[in-house]
């Protein structure tokens, strides 16, 4: 899957010498949390978002440090902090020269990308022409449809098991020597023992994973590889002290 598959096309901009209050109407208007900043040939320039709205003048958030640490600070800086705290057009306030992609990019570097550098946002550029932008909320929205279009239900018991079991041998996690799993009813019973407590959950989900599972009960017991001290599932544990 590419960038282009996923981006938005249709993108909400604003230009560079638009107020920056005229860019807060417009992430309210629409929802949004960042517009790109494009001049009139369609060109970025760059990216506004609320984060540039945390530290201004007017709601008193401006930066305040103590005059002995200012002394320690580039004047330039100083200046830098200054004009994002009091800037009134949205080019004194924006990010520039943003990170980039293409249309051809893999929907995996985007991720990537955003998970590097803490962007919720990345714009799609031809040249330098902004040509759509990626966002969380698009990345939820094609796995929505992603789910809808592969999502094939396990009709019989046999074949849901075949998939749990598949999904498990894909896992270098998975303790397939110590485990067994049952399937009765389209209920799956994961049973034997793992040697570390996270694989609990993660086999849980594996299973509930399988389109037409109704439901994932949790008979797995956690041996502590050194102690040797054994661990009940949570279900197993609360019948034993009712029963008490």
């Amino acid at each position: 899957m590419l960038a282009g598959d996923v981006m938005t096309r249709k993108v909400i901009s604003v230009a560079s010498d638009a107020s920056a209050m005229q860019a807060g109407a417009l992430m309210l208007k629409h929802q949004i949390s960042g517009l790109p900043v494009v001049d009139s040939s369609g060109i970025l320039l760059g990216i506004i978002s609320e984060g540039d709205f945390l530290r201004r003048a007017e709601l008193g958030t401006q930066r305040r440090r103590p005059r002995w640490l200012a002394f320690l600070i580039s004047p330039g800086r100083l200046a830098s902090e200054y004009v994002h705290a009091c800037g009134r057009k949205v080019k004194e306030i924006m990010t520039p020269n943003p990170y980039t992609v293409t249309e051809s990019t893999p929907v995996t570097e985007v991720v990537q990308l955003m998970e590097r550098h803490r962007i919720k946002r990345v714009p799609v550029v031809c040249g330098r022409r902004l040509v759509g932008i990626v966002s969380r909320a698009d990345l939820l929205r094609a796995l929505a449809r992603l789910a809808r279009a592969t999502e094939t239900v396990a009709t019989n018991d046999a074949e849901i098991r075949e998939r749990v079991m598949a999904e498990l041998r894909r896992q270098s996690w998975a303790p397939l020597d110590l485990i067994n799993v049952i399937v009765r009813d389209r209920i799956v019973e994961l049973q034997g023992t793992i040697t570390e407590d996270s694989a609990r959950q993660a086999m849980v989900v594996a299973a509930e994973n399988v389109p037409g599972v109704r439901a994932v009960r949790d008979h797995l017991v956690w041996a502590e590889p050194v102690s040797g001290m054994t661990v009940l599932p949570r279900d197993t544990r609360t019948a034993s002290a009712n029963a008490s």
